[in-house]
């Protein structure tokens, strides 16, 4: 799956032959000929024809024997040229969240710390004194002054309102949110989880940064929010905005209940633009027996066995904090940053499951044949998910089951092998290495990031990882908190490229275009439990595919990241036309 050679082996065309002939009296609905047809077999092989039936593809190969499906009602679609892909599979995403982020209101890129401010000190005007502010997503990471605004900060720029920044499991609030949730120097994390509020070293007093306790915030949120129905036509516009950059297929990480309904009425209503495979979240601050209770349900339900558009037949979990927080858990410790706040010089992070809860969870997973996945950022954690399924590779076949290391972004040589041994899945986002590499490289040092998504080695190792976005928040394929713009994420893996940063970095694990295609296509279908169906181009296939403007087999390396999608094609139905499409 992961090979990496570009040919065009006579094996091929022989077997196109053969089907061709076996299959003569098939008449197509739809004939694209005279293009670059890049399957993404096993072979990578190139065609110039693809005959479609239906939802699925009857022939892939050169323009004289696939013309042998031309009817009397069959289209012919002349590539001139263009070149055809498989749809494009974002293998981490949010979109039933992300889509609805911007209905109260619309939020601004902010890019430094005054941005911030400015934005909270627009919401204080807007809104009561003692209503809450809520800043999501916009990671210090990604901020100028590669910090969080302080607590004095948050406090001058909203004195009469409570305020939460919040970067996934972590936060900077400001005195009045400490002081409306309780939350006093003496105060501590007492119902079981990780968590703890940062202390100046110097006075004993609060800083405003709570490490994986914002569950403990009383906020009310004052926004108002979509019903059902509004949710459902935000996602169908977001989505619809996937079909346009060449995604056919996503994977929701950790959905909830009303968001896996929002999916099933769409696909009801036969307005579902991708197909989509959901991981449920599972809450593991609970008795084995209640987590074992939930797993049994989601086994049973109709969705997870579903259809080639939807299924729900994965768990979500959190196994440690974040990278762009400050709180993965790492095998090293952190080190003293102002960056991320931390003051502690043995502080490693926060661990959300300890290991034999994890051999449990797991455990529980795979007898059921539920897909385990989990947040798993930093390479302490990563080692404790490897070592979990290592623990019961005697009673099952890991790699049948396809658990599935979620980020996976700090790495080791070991655990590379490991994972490739094991056959253990990774779901690796680009988008940070683009994104946080600046703040990554200031804090951790070059040594230090020589195993951060070492893709090359993890393909060399025959490991199976696939690409995804972890797209959190608003529509707008580059305007979002992640993009989910699959080029410049394709490009990454390519270059090694990252924002505000001359060189390449660790350009050692860069793929080859083959495998970047890979890593978006048929390694996400893998993931997926569908590479049987979608994520190459192949007789008997689901006819998802793409037309582009350029080749990224052949243009200039720099041009993949400014791609243009001409068309999308979902089941063999256009879903997608761009202004300039093939004629």
């Amino acid at each position: 799956m992961n090979g990496s050679k570009y040919a065009y082996p006579f094996a091929f065309f022989l077997f196109v032959t053969i089907s061709l002939s076996a299959w003569s009296e098939e008449k197509a609905d739809l004939l694209l000929i005279n293009g670059k047809i890049v399957t993404v077999d096993e072979a990578f092989s190139i065609a110039s024809s693809m005959a479609i039936k239906g939802e699925r593809i009857l022939a892939v190969g050169d323009k004289r024997n696939v013309e042998n499906y031309r009817g009397p009602q069959t289209e012919i679609l002349d590539l001139k040229g263009k070149t055809v892909l498989p749809g494009l599979i974002d293998s981490h995403t949010h979109p039933a969240d992300a889509a609805a982020a911007e209905y109260d209101h619309p939020i601004p890129d902010m890019e430094t710390i005054q941005d911030v401010l400015h934005y909270i000190k627009e919401r204080a005007a807007s809104l009561k004194e003692g209503e809450w502010i809520f800043v999501s997503q916009i990671f210090l990471t990604r901020l100028k002054e590669q910090r969080y605004p302080t607590r004095k900060e948050l406090d001058e720029a909203a004195p009469k309102n409570p305020v939460i920044f919040r970067t996934g499991p972590d936060a900077s609030v400001n005195s009045l949110a400490l002081q409306m949730s309780g939350i006093d120097e003496n105060w501590k994390v007492d119902d079981g989880g990780a968590g703890f509020a940062e202390k100046d070293p110097q006075t004993g007093k609060l800083t405003g940064i709570l490490r994986n306790s914002t569950r403990y915030l009383k906020y009310r949120s004052p926004e108002k929010t979509p019903n059902a129905q509004e949710r459902g036509e935000l996602l169908q516009k977001l989505l619809a905005d996937y079909n346009r950059v060449g995604i056919t297929g996503v994977g929701e990480r950790d959905a909830s209940s009303d968001e896996i309904a929002l999916y099933k009425k769409l696909r009801d209503d036969n307005a579902l633009t991708v197909r989509a495979f959901l991981s449920q979240h599972l809450e593991t601050n609970q008795p084995i027996e209640n987590i074992k209770k939930e797993l049994r349900d989601l086994a049973l339900s109709k969705l997870f066995q579903g259809d080639s558009l939807l299924r729900v037949c994965a768990a979500k979990t959190y196994l440690d904090g974040g990278m762009l927080t400050g709180s993965a858990f790492m095998r090293q410790p952190w080190g003293v940053s102002q960056i991320y706040g931390i003051t502690d010089p043995k502080y490693a992070g926060l661990r959300f499951i300890e290991q034999e809860p994890l051999i449990n969870i797991i455990d529980a997973c795979m007898e059921l044949d539920i897909q385990y996945m989990a947040h798993t950022v930093g390479d302490g954690a990563v080692h404790a998910f490897l070592d979990a399924c290592e623990a019961l590779r005697e009673k099952y076949n890991i790699r049948e089951k396809r658990p599935v290391i979620c980020h996976s972004n700090f790495m080791s040589e070991e655990a590379v092998r490991k994972a490739a041994e094991l056959g253990v899945c990774l779901d690796i986002q680009p988008a940070w290495l683009y994104l946080d590499g600046r703040t990554l490289l200031h804090h951790f040092g070059w040594e230090r990031l020589t195993w951060f998504q070492p893709l090359r080695s993890i393909f060399a190792a025959g490991a199976l990882a696939g690409g995804g976005s972890d797209h959190m928040k608003k529509i707008g394929s580059l305007r979002s908190i992640n993009f989910y713009d699959p080029w410049l994420a394709i490009w990454t893996t390519m270059t090694r490229r990252a924002k505000w940063v001359d060189e390449p970095i660790h350009s050692e694990q860069a793929l080859s275009r083959v495998e970047a295609i890979r890593f978006y296509t048929i390694n996400n279908a893998y993931l997926h439990f569908a590479e049987k169906e979608r994520g190459s181009l192949e007789p008997g296939k689901l006819a998802d595919f793409i037309i582009t403007n350029e080749n990224p087999m052949t243009c200039p390396i720099d041009e993949i990241k400014d791609m243009t999608v001409l068309r999308t094609y979902l089941g063999g139905k256009l879903v997608y036309s761009h202004p300039g499409e093939v004629q």
